[in-house]
Protein backbone atom coordinates (compact mmCIF):
# COMPACT_ATOMS: atom_id res chain seq x y z
CA UNK A 1 0.00 0.00 0.00
CA UNK A 2 2.38 2.35 0.60
CA UNK A 3 3.91 2.36 -2.51
CA UNK A 4 1.19 2.92 -4.00
CA UNK A 5 0.52 5.95 -2.32
CA UNK A 6 4.17 6.98 -3.39
CA UNK A 7 2.64 6.84 -7.40
CA UNK A 8 0.84 10.16 -8.66
CA UNK A 9 -2.03 9.03 -10.30
CA UNK A 10 -3.03 12.82 -11.72
CA UNK A 11 -3.09 13.97 -15.24
CA UNK A 12 0.30 15.75 -13.73
CA UNK A 13 1.51 11.91 -14.68
CA UNK A 14 2.08 11.47 -18.53
CA UNK A 15 1.16 7.76 -17.95
CA UNK A 16 -2.48 8.94 -16.43
CA UNK A 17 -3.47 10.33 -19.43
CA UNK A 18 -1.69 7.84 -21.89
CA UNK A 19 -4.17 5.25 -19.81
CA UNK A 20 -6.85 7.31 -20.20
CA UNK A 21 -6.32 7.75 -24.01
CA UNK A 22 -5.95 3.80 -24.59
CA UNK A 23 -8.72 3.15 -22.66
CA UNK A 24 -10.65 5.77 -24.67
CA UNK A 25 -9.34 4.55 -28.11
CA UNK A 26 -11.13 1.08 -27.39
CA UNK A 27 -13.95 2.45 -25.73
CA UNK A 28 -14.59 4.12 -29.22
CA UNK A 29 -13.74 1.54 -31.40
CA UNK A 30 -16.07 -1.05 -29.91
CA UNK A 31 -18.48 1.88 -29.61
CA UNK A 32 -18.41 2.11 -33.41
CA UNK A 33 -18.43 -1.50 -33.76
CA UNK A 34 -21.51 -1.60 -31.50
CA UNK A 35 -23.29 1.13 -33.56
CA UNK A 36 -23.44 -1.30 -36.62
CA UNK A 37 -25.15 -4.05 -34.93
CA UNK A 38 -27.55 -1.81 -34.16
CA UNK A 39 -30.48 -2.46 -36.87
CA UNK A 40 -34.20 -3.69 -36.69
CA UNK A 41 -35.03 -7.06 -35.51
CA UNK A 42 -31.57 -7.58 -34.05
CA UNK A 43 -32.09 -8.63 -29.61
CA UNK A 44 -30.78 -6.22 -27.31
CA UNK A 45 -29.40 -8.94 -25.45
CA UNK A 46 -27.13 -10.66 -28.59
CA UNK A 47 -25.60 -7.41 -28.82
CA UNK A 48 -24.69 -6.38 -25.24
CA UNK A 49 -22.54 -9.95 -25.40
CA UNK A 50 -20.82 -9.54 -28.36
CA UNK A 51 -19.98 -5.31 -27.63
CA UNK A 52 -18.47 -7.17 -23.96
CA UNK A 53 -16.85 -9.59 -25.93
CA UNK A 54 -15.21 -6.73 -28.02
CA UNK A 55 -14.11 -4.83 -24.99
CA UNK A 56 -12.97 -8.03 -23.76
CA UNK A 57 -10.66 -8.95 -26.61
CA UNK A 58 -9.27 -5.29 -27.61
CA UNK A 59 -8.32 -4.60 -23.77
CA UNK A 60 -6.34 -7.78 -23.30
CA UNK A 61 -4.24 -6.82 -26.73
CA UNK A 62 -2.69 -3.93 -24.73
CA UNK A 63 -0.87 -3.33 -21.03
CA UNK A 64 -0.24 -7.25 -21.03
CA UNK A 65 1.17 -7.23 -17.39
CA UNK A 66 -1.50 -4.48 -15.88
CA UNK A 67 -3.72 -7.01 -13.93
CA UNK A 68 -6.25 -4.26 -13.56
CA UNK A 69 -7.88 -3.53 -16.74
CA UNK A 70 -10.97 -4.31 -17.82
CA UNK A 71 -15.00 -2.87 -18.55
CA UNK A 72 -15.13 0.56 -17.10
CA UNK A 73 -19.15 0.38 -18.45
CA UNK A 74 -20.47 -2.81 -19.77
CA UNK A 75 -22.50 -2.68 -22.97
CA UNK A 76 -25.68 -1.53 -22.91
CA UNK A 77 -28.40 -0.58 -25.00
CA UNK A 78 -31.34 1.24 -24.08
CA UNK A 79 -34.72 1.51 -26.67
CA UNK A 80 -36.68 4.87 -27.01
CA UNK A 81 -37.84 5.85 -23.93
CA UNK A 82 -35.15 4.41 -21.73
CA UNK A 83 -32.86 7.19 -19.99
CA UNK A 84 -30.51 4.92 -17.82
CA UNK A 85 -27.99 2.50 -19.72
CA UNK A 86 -30.14 -1.68 -20.10
CA UNK A 87 -28.17 -5.04 -19.89
CA UNK A 88 -31.14 -7.89 -20.59
CA UNK A 89 -30.52 -11.03 -18.57
CA UNK A 90 -30.18 -14.61 -20.68
CA UNK A 91 -31.90 -15.99 -18.41
CA UNK A 92 -34.99 -13.66 -18.41
CA UNK A 93 -36.84 -15.01 -21.56
CA UNK A 94 -39.12 -11.95 -22.29
CA UNK A 95 -36.53 -9.20 -21.91
CA UNK A 96 -34.10 -11.43 -23.74
CA UNK A 97 -36.33 -11.60 -26.43
CA UNK A 98 -36.66 -7.44 -26.84
CA UNK A 99 -36.03 -6.38 -30.24
CA UNK A 100 -34.69 -2.98 -31.45
CA UNK A 101 -37.28 -1.46 -34.12
CA UNK A 102 -36.47 0.75 -36.92
CA UNK A 103 -36.67 4.36 -36.38
CA UNK A 104 -36.24 4.47 -32.77
CA UNK A 105 -33.28 6.36 -30.95
CA UNK A 106 -31.12 3.70 -29.07
CA UNK A 107 -28.65 4.79 -26.40
CA UNK A 108 -25.44 2.66 -26.63
CA UNK A 109 -23.16 3.28 -23.55
CA UNK A 110 -19.67 1.35 -22.98
CA UNK A 111 -16.31 1.73 -21.81
CA UNK A 112 -12.82 0.13 -21.10
CA UNK A 113 -10.41 0.57 -18.45
CA UNK A 114 -6.53 0.21 -18.34
CA UNK A 115 -5.03 0.40 -14.43
CA UNK A 116 -8.22 2.09 -12.81
CA UNK A 117 -8.59 4.82 -15.63
CA UNK A 118 -11.97 4.31 -17.11
CA UNK A 119 -13.22 5.70 -20.62
CA UNK A 120 -16.84 5.49 -20.63
CA UNK A 121 -18.59 6.94 -24.10
CA UNK A 122 -22.45 6.91 -25.01
CA UNK A 123 -24.27 8.00 -28.21
CA UNK A 124 -27.51 7.99 -29.83
CA UNK A 125 -28.62 6.67 -32.98
CA UNK A 126 -31.63 5.78 -35.00
CA UNK A 127 -32.03 2.37 -35.49
CA UNK A 128 -31.67 1.43 -39.84
CA UNK A 129 -34.08 -0.76 -41.10
CA UNK A 130 -32.75 -4.37 -41.79
CA UNK A 131 -30.39 -4.88 -44.88
CA UNK A 132 -30.85 -1.53 -45.91
CA UNK A 133 -28.43 1.87 -45.07
CA UNK A 134 -29.54 4.67 -43.07
CA UNK A 135 -32.15 7.00 -44.80
CA UNK A 136 -31.29 10.87 -43.93
CA UNK A 137 -32.85 11.81 -40.42
CA UNK A 138 -35.81 13.76 -40.31
CA UNK A 139 -38.94 15.01 -38.87
CA UNK A 140 -38.83 14.72 -34.94
CA UNK A 141 -36.13 12.74 -34.65
CA UNK A 142 -34.24 14.79 -36.92
CA UNK A 143 -35.15 17.97 -33.52
CA UNK A 144 -34.07 15.14 -30.77
CA UNK A 145 -30.64 14.20 -32.25
CA UNK A 146 -29.92 17.71 -32.98
CA UNK A 147 -30.89 19.35 -30.13
CA UNK A 148 -28.72 16.66 -28.00
CA UNK A 149 -25.84 17.16 -30.54
CA UNK A 150 -25.81 21.10 -29.57
CA UNK A 151 -26.88 21.33 -26.41
CA UNK A 152 -24.02 18.32 -25.78
CA UNK A 153 -21.85 20.75 -27.38
CA UNK A 154 -22.67 24.01 -25.56
CA UNK A 155 -22.21 22.13 -22.37
CA UNK A 156 -18.21 20.99 -23.43
CA UNK A 157 -17.67 24.47 -23.80
CA UNK A 158 -19.53 24.91 -20.13
CA UNK A 159 -16.83 22.97 -18.79
CA UNK A 160 -14.04 25.50 -19.79
CA UNK A 161 -12.92 27.19 -16.48
CA UNK A 162 -12.72 31.06 -16.98
CA UNK A 163 -9.97 32.94 -18.67
CA UNK A 164 -8.15 29.23 -19.40
CA UNK A 165 -8.28 29.92 -23.18
CA UNK A 166 -8.38 33.63 -23.22
CA UNK A 167 -5.55 35.43 -25.57
CA UNK A 168 -4.50 39.00 -25.38
CA UNK A 169 -3.15 41.10 -22.74
CA UNK A 170 -2.12 40.04 -19.31
CA UNK A 171 -4.84 42.11 -18.02
CA UNK A 172 -6.76 40.75 -20.63
CA UNK A 173 -6.33 37.47 -19.38
CA UNK A 174 -6.71 38.61 -15.42
CA UNK A 175 -9.31 39.64 -16.32
CA UNK A 176 -11.05 36.69 -17.56
CA UNK A 177 -9.58 34.14 -15.22
CA UNK A 178 -10.95 36.83 -12.36
CA UNK A 179 -14.56 35.72 -13.88
CA UNK A 180 -16.82 33.22 -11.86
CA UNK A 181 -17.64 29.91 -13.39
CA UNK A 182 -21.28 29.74 -14.71
CA UNK A 183 -23.62 28.57 -12.10
CA UNK A 184 -25.73 25.52 -12.40
CA UNK A 185 -28.58 26.74 -12.79
CA UNK A 186 -27.31 29.34 -15.62
CA UNK A 187 -26.14 26.20 -17.45
CA UNK A 188 -29.33 24.71 -17.27
CA UNK A 189 -30.75 28.26 -18.42
CA UNK A 190 -28.46 28.10 -21.25
CA UNK A 191 -29.03 24.52 -22.39
CA UNK A 192 -32.82 24.61 -22.22
CA UNK A 193 -32.97 27.49 -24.69
CA UNK A 194 -31.20 24.81 -27.23
CA UNK A 195 -33.77 22.33 -26.08
CA UNK A 196 -36.44 24.61 -26.45
CA UNK A 197 -35.68 25.84 -30.36
CA UNK A 198 -36.07 22.24 -31.49
CA UNK A 199 -39.22 21.61 -29.20
CA UNK A 200 -37.50 18.93 -26.79
CA UNK A 201 -36.74 19.13 -22.92
CA UNK A 202 -34.16 18.59 -20.67
CA UNK A 203 -34.07 15.14 -18.82
CA UNK A 204 -34.43 15.63 -15.67
CA UNK A 205 -31.36 15.51 -13.02
CA UNK A 206 -29.49 14.64 -16.00
CA UNK A 207 -25.82 14.35 -14.22
CA UNK A 208 -22.20 14.94 -15.39
CA UNK A 209 -19.75 13.43 -13.25
CA UNK A 210 -15.91 14.00 -11.90
CA UNK A 211 -14.08 10.77 -12.38
CA UNK A 212 -10.75 9.62 -10.25
CA UNK A 213 -8.77 6.56 -10.66
CA UNK A 214 -11.46 3.48 -10.11
CA UNK A 215 -14.03 5.93 -9.92
CA UNK A 216 -16.95 7.57 -11.84
CA UNK A 217 -18.66 9.23 -9.69
CA UNK A 218 -16.54 11.56 -7.91
CA UNK A 219 -17.13 14.41 -5.30
CA UNK A 220 -18.40 17.18 -8.21
CA UNK A 221 -21.35 16.91 -10.21
CA UNK A 222 -23.13 19.02 -12.30
CA UNK A 223 -26.95 18.36 -12.30
CA UNK A 224 -28.90 19.82 -15.39
CA UNK A 225 -32.75 20.56 -14.95
CA UNK A 226 -32.10 19.03 -11.32
CA UNK A 227 -35.56 17.12 -9.76
CA UNK A 228 -36.80 18.10 -6.45
CA UNK A 229 -34.08 17.78 -3.46
CA UNK A 230 -31.09 17.38 -6.12
CA UNK A 231 -28.69 19.54 -6.80
CA UNK A 232 -24.90 19.84 -7.99
CA UNK A 233 -21.56 20.24 -6.59
CA UNK A 234 -18.63 21.98 -7.52
CA UNK A 235 -17.04 23.52 -10.44
CA UNK A 236 -14.55 21.67 -13.30
CA UNK A 237 -11.07 22.79 -12.52
CA UNK A 238 -7.51 21.83 -14.78
CA UNK A 239 -6.29 18.64 -13.86
CA UNK A 240 -9.42 17.23 -13.35
CA UNK A 241 -11.29 14.12 -15.43
CA UNK A 242 -15.30 14.35 -16.10
CA UNK A 243 -17.44 11.89 -17.30
CA UNK A 244 -19.85 14.92 -19.58
CA UNK A 245 -23.71 13.88 -20.12
CA UNK A 246 -26.35 15.11 -22.36
CA UNK A 247 -29.78 14.11 -22.29
CA UNK A 248 -32.80 15.24 -24.10
CA UNK A 249 -36.21 14.22 -24.24
CA UNK A 250 -38.87 14.43 -27.31
CA UNK A 251 -41.50 14.64 -23.85
CA UNK A 252 -41.61 16.64 -20.67
CA UNK A 253 -38.26 15.35 -19.72
CA UNK A 254 -39.88 13.81 -16.65
CA UNK A 255 -38.63 10.43 -15.57
CA UNK A 256 -40.34 7.84 -13.98
CA UNK A 257 -38.57 4.74 -12.13
CA UNK A 258 -39.72 1.21 -15.19
CA UNK A 259 -41.38 -1.33 -13.74
CA UNK A 260 -38.20 -4.06 -14.54
CA UNK A 261 -35.52 -6.16 -12.06
CA UNK A 262 -32.36 -3.51 -11.89
CA UNK A 263 -29.69 -5.54 -13.68
CA UNK A 264 -26.63 -3.16 -13.67
CA UNK A 265 -24.80 -2.77 -10.08
CA UNK A 266 -21.60 -1.55 -8.92
CA UNK A 267 -19.55 -2.60 -5.66
CA UNK A 268 -19.27 0.81 -3.24
CA UNK A 269 -16.75 1.92 -0.87
CA UNK A 270 -18.64 -0.13 1.70
CA UNK A 271 -16.42 -1.86 3.60
CA UNK A 272 -19.14 -4.32 5.45
CA UNK A 273 -17.96 -7.94 5.82
CA UNK A 274 -21.33 -10.19 4.25
CA UNK A 275 -22.00 -13.19 6.17
CA UNK A 276 -22.93 -15.92 4.12
CA UNK A 277 -19.92 -17.87 1.62
CA UNK A 278 -21.90 -17.34 -0.72
CA UNK A 279 -22.41 -13.50 -0.58
CA UNK A 280 -18.29 -13.22 -0.16
CA UNK A 281 -17.47 -15.44 -3.06
CA UNK A 282 -20.00 -13.52 -4.96
CA UNK A 283 -18.13 -10.06 -4.38
CA UNK A 284 -14.92 -11.75 -4.30
CA UNK A 285 -15.42 -12.13 -8.35
CA UNK A 286 -16.89 -8.93 -8.80
CA UNK A 287 -14.14 -7.13 -7.20
CA UNK A 288 -11.18 -8.98 -9.16
CA UNK A 289 -12.94 -8.91 -12.55
CA UNK A 290 -14.91 -5.29 -12.02
CA UNK A 291 -13.74 -3.03 -9.45
CA UNK A 292 -15.71 -0.62 -8.20
CA UNK A 293 -16.56 -0.48 -11.88
CA UNK A 294 -20.63 -0.64 -13.37
CA UNK A 295 -21.04 -4.63 -14.28
CA UNK A 296 -24.16 -6.14 -15.54
CA UNK A 297 -25.85 -9.09 -14.00
CA UNK A 298 -25.53 -11.18 -16.90
CA UNK A 299 -22.03 -10.90 -16.90
CA UNK A 300 -22.39 -12.75 -13.49
CA UNK A 301 -24.37 -15.54 -15.15
CA UNK A 302 -21.88 -15.88 -18.16
CA UNK A 303 -18.71 -15.66 -15.87
CA UNK A 304 -19.97 -19.33 -14.04
CA UNK A 305 -23.46 -20.02 -14.63
CA UNK A 306 -24.20 -20.80 -11.35
CA UNK A 307 -27.20 -19.20 -10.24
CA UNK A 308 -26.53 -19.07 -6.49
CA UNK A 309 -24.61 -15.19 -7.08
CA UNK A 310 -28.24 -14.24 -6.78
CA UNK A 311 -28.34 -14.62 -3.39
CA UNK A 312 -24.91 -12.87 -3.30
CA UNK A 313 -26.08 -9.83 -5.49
CA UNK A 314 -29.42 -9.27 -2.56
CA UNK A 315 -27.35 -8.96 0.29
CA UNK A 316 -24.69 -7.26 -1.14
CA UNK A 317 -27.02 -4.48 -2.70
CA UNK A 318 -29.02 -4.88 0.78
CA UNK A 319 -25.84 -4.45 3.51
CA UNK A 320 -24.63 -1.24 0.64
CA UNK A 321 -22.03 -3.35 -0.18
CA UNK A 322 -23.44 -3.30 -3.91
CA UNK A 323 -25.57 -0.36 -5.46
CA UNK A 324 -27.89 -1.42 -7.63
CA UNK A 325 -28.93 1.16 -10.46
CA UNK A 326 -32.62 1.20 -11.11
CA UNK A 327 -33.97 1.97 -14.68
CA UNK A 328 -35.31 4.83 -15.60
CA UNK A 329 -37.04 6.16 -18.36
CA UNK A 330 -39.26 9.25 -19.80
CA UNK A 331 -42.15 9.81 -18.17
CA UNK A 332 -44.42 9.90 -21.13
CA UNK A 333 -42.97 6.85 -22.51
CA UNK A 334 -41.72 9.39 -25.23
CA UNK A 335 -38.46 8.93 -27.42
CA UNK A 336 -35.00 9.90 -25.53
CA UNK A 337 -31.49 10.58 -26.45
CA UNK A 338 -28.36 10.66 -24.46
CA UNK A 339 -24.66 11.35 -25.16
CA UNK A 340 -21.76 11.02 -22.97
CA UNK A 341 -17.87 12.15 -23.26
CA UNK A 342 -14.59 11.29 -20.94
CA UNK A 343 -12.81 14.41 -20.48
CA UNK A 344 -9.53 15.98 -19.20
CA UNK A 345 -9.25 19.53 -18.67
CA UNK A 346 -5.71 20.37 -18.93
CA UNK A 347 -3.82 23.99 -19.22
CA UNK A 348 -4.89 24.17 -23.01
CA UNK A 349 -8.57 23.17 -22.48
CA UNK A 350 -10.80 20.39 -23.42
CA UNK A 351 -8.96 16.86 -23.69
CA UNK A 352 -11.59 14.17 -24.83
CA UNK A 353 -10.89 11.31 -23.48
CA UNK A 354 -13.22 9.35 -25.00
CA UNK A 355 -16.31 10.77 -27.01
CA UNK A 356 -18.74 9.74 -29.37
CA UNK A 357 -18.61 10.38 -33.02
CA UNK A 358 -19.40 13.79 -34.66
CA UNK A 359 -22.54 13.80 -35.61
CA UNK A 360 -23.09 13.64 -39.36
CA UNK A 361 -25.02 17.19 -39.99
CA UNK A 362 -25.69 16.08 -43.75
CA UNK A 363 -27.76 13.43 -43.14
CA UNK A 364 -29.73 15.52 -40.01
CA UNK A 365 -32.26 17.79 -41.44
CA UNK A 366 -34.97 20.18 -39.45
CA UNK A 367 -36.52 23.62 -40.24
CA UNK A 368 -35.19 24.40 -37.27
CA UNK A 369 -32.24 26.85 -36.25
CA UNK A 370 -30.52 28.75 -33.14
CA UNK A 371 -31.02 31.85 -33.55
CA UNK A 372 -29.95 33.16 -29.79
CA UNK A 373 -26.99 35.50 -29.79
CA UNK A 374 -25.31 34.00 -26.68
CA UNK A 375 -25.82 30.43 -27.86
CA UNK A 376 -23.99 31.20 -30.77
CA UNK A 377 -21.38 33.21 -29.52
CA UNK A 378 -20.51 29.90 -26.61
CA UNK A 379 -20.56 27.91 -29.52
CA UNK A 380 -18.40 29.70 -31.62
CA UNK A 381 -15.42 28.93 -29.28
CA UNK A 382 -12.76 26.37 -29.60
CA UNK A 383 -12.22 23.56 -26.91
CA UNK A 384 -8.74 23.56 -26.64
CA UNK A 385 -5.83 26.02 -27.56
CA UNK A 386 -4.82 25.79 -31.35
CA UNK A 387 -1.22 24.76 -31.19
CA UNK A 388 -1.29 24.09 -35.16
CA UNK A 389 -0.89 26.00 -38.56
CA UNK A 390 -4.00 25.16 -39.98
CA UNK A 391 -7.53 24.17 -39.28
CA UNK A 392 -8.23 26.87 -37.04
CA UNK A 393 -10.27 28.76 -38.76
CA UNK A 394 -12.19 25.83 -38.84
CA UNK A 395 -13.32 26.31 -35.31
CA UNK A 396 -15.64 28.93 -35.31
CA UNK A 397 -18.38 27.38 -37.26
CA UNK A 398 -20.39 25.59 -35.33
CA UNK A 399 -22.77 28.47 -34.33
CA UNK A 400 -23.27 29.38 -38.22
CA UNK A 401 -23.97 26.03 -38.99
CA UNK A 402 -26.12 25.71 -36.34
CA UNK A 403 -28.05 28.04 -37.64
CA UNK A 404 -28.08 27.06 -41.43
CA UNK A 405 -28.45 23.14 -40.68
CA UNK A 406 -25.31 22.58 -42.29
CA UNK A 407 -22.22 19.66 -41.70
CA UNK A 408 -19.31 21.47 -40.25
CA UNK A 409 -17.77 18.19 -39.73
CA UNK A 410 -15.96 19.65 -36.30
CA UNK A 411 -14.51 18.04 -33.71
CA UNK A 412 -12.19 19.87 -31.77
CA UNK A 413 -11.20 17.20 -29.45
CA UNK A 414 -8.43 19.14 -28.17
CA UNK A 415 -5.10 18.03 -26.99
CA UNK A 416 -2.34 18.01 -24.51
CA UNK A 417 1.21 17.18 -24.74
Amino acid sequence: MSDEKEIDYSLANPDTLTKYRVAATISEKVLAAVSKLCVAGEKIVTICQKGDKLIEEEVSKVYRTTKLKGFSHPTTVSPSSYVTPYTPLTSDTAEANIELQAGEPVKIQLGAQIDGFGSIVCDTIIVPPKDQAQDVVTGRSADLLLATYYANELLLRLMIPPGLLTGGSDEEKAKATAAKPPTQTKITSLLDKVAKTYECNLVESTTSWLFDRNEIEGKKKIVIAPAEGTKGEGTPEVGEVWGVEMGMSLGSGKVKTIDQRATLLRRTNNTYILKSQTARKTLSTIQSKFGHFPFSLRQLEEEGGDTKYKVGVYEGVRQGVLRQYELVGDKDGSPVARLLTTLAITKNGITKLGAPPALDLSKVQSDKKITDEEILKILEQPLSKNKGKSKNKKKKKPAKKAAGGDNDGEDDSGDDE
